[in-house]
């Protein structure tokens, strides 16, 4: 008789893991969650009386290559916290409030002790953003990945008054920039950092390079920053105009995703302090600075653009929600492709 554990799917690990992460999943629990964990569907009561015109906005996203700097450090509690990062962060750049997340993860052989790790984080996660998570997946694919790796994703949904929606609609020339800092590379461009310092650099996750003030490990798996319940009181106090989340594609390509027909970014180079572990990548890798603004966030992880007469008010109002807030450039008038404009001293 052929079982179904002979073939590579351990229900019984299935079962275990649901018991272990069932306490983690209701910490994240909201007022309006009316479902346990196992149900087929998370249920969700949606208060729309307290909205004049509410809109859901939902968003998807992966941690990407930087799971594989977890499998090497067999370290796995912060990647559900990038997960959950990546969502939510998309979803708040329209002024949304996260209201509730799924994840799924999915490996060959479930490990139960790994994947509650990694539940753990997306709890932690949800918690930063004032989210619930409401439910997931856990697939175990015998063959399908590699011995003792894993792959994630997620999905959030928030709601915002429409009247509310931050868009950039109204974006203008002599707008302020502000940028808040990222906590590092986040969750994007891990492909070419580890080739650069890991395949063709030599150096090693415990390497303590110059700079730095951890290893590199600990440095390329920081978390990424969860900016949602930042975004929500600045923009209760400030006219925000549009907000980017740099993520894939860096500075030079997210910011003008929220700018209007008719208006360019001018960033200042030296505006912001760059963080070390970009210095380096440039440095070891010999990249251009172009690609390394198109590739990464260059120490920047959220742009704000208001007015500029409210500018210094947003960045002390930041610092107060625990965020370094700087004044990274403006918005002139201009056209063409290259929405971004770099002026100043050559950065990192």
């Amino acid at each position: 008789m052929t079982t179904y554990r002979q073939a590579g799917v351990d229900i019984e690990a299935g079962d275990e893991l649901v018991k272990r992460i069932t306490p983690l999943v209701r910490s994240t629990f909201r007022p309006e969650v009316l479902t346990e964990l196992g149900g087929f569907g998370g249920l969700f009561r949606f208060q729309a009386s307290r909205y004049a015109d509410p809109v859901l906005v939902s968003g998807t996203d992966g941690v990407g290559t930087k799971l594989k700097i977890a499998f090497l450090m067999d370290r796995h509690d912060t990647v559900g916290i990038d997960l959950v990062a990546m969502c939510v962060n998309d979803v708040a750049v329209s002024g949304a409030e996260p209201l509730f997340f799924l994840d799924y993860f999915a490996t060959g052989k479930l490990a139960v002790p790994k994947a509650e790790a990694v539940v753990k984080g997306v709890a932690e996660g949800c918690r930063q953003a004032g989210c619930a998570l409401i439910g997931g997946e856990t697939a175990e694919m015998p063959s399908f990945y590699a011995e003792g790796e894993y792959d994630l994703a997620g999905f959030a949904v928030g709601v915002v008054d429409r009247p509310k929606i931050i868009d950039g609609k109204t974006i203008q020339p002599g707008d302020a920039i502000i940028g808040l800092a990222s906590t590092g590379l986040h969750s994007n461009g891990y492909s070419l950092a580890r080739r650069v310092l890991l395949e063709d650099g030599g150096l090693t996750l415990e390497s303590r390079v110059s700079d730095l003030d951890r290893s590199l490990g600990d440095v390329l798996l920081t978390p990424t920053r969860i900016y949602a319940k930042q975004i929500m009181a600045l923009a209760a106090d400030y006219p925000i105009k549009g907000i980017a989340h740099i993520t894939g594609g860096g500075l030079t390509e997210n910011i003008p995703r929220i700018l209007p027909d008719g208006c360019l970014a001018r960033l200042h180079r030296g505006a912001w302090p760059v963080p070390a572990i970009f210095t380096l990548l440039k440095k070891m890798g010999r990249i251009e600075s172009d690609e390394m603004h198109r590739v990464f966030n260059m120490g920047i992880g959220l742009v704000l653009v208001v007015p500029a007469a409210q500018a210094e008010a947003v960045i002390a109002r930041a610092a107060e929600l625990g965020d370094r807030g700087y004044r990274i450039g403006e918005i002139v008038a201009g056209e063409g492709e290259g929405r971004v404009d770099y002026v100043g001293a050559e950065g990192a």
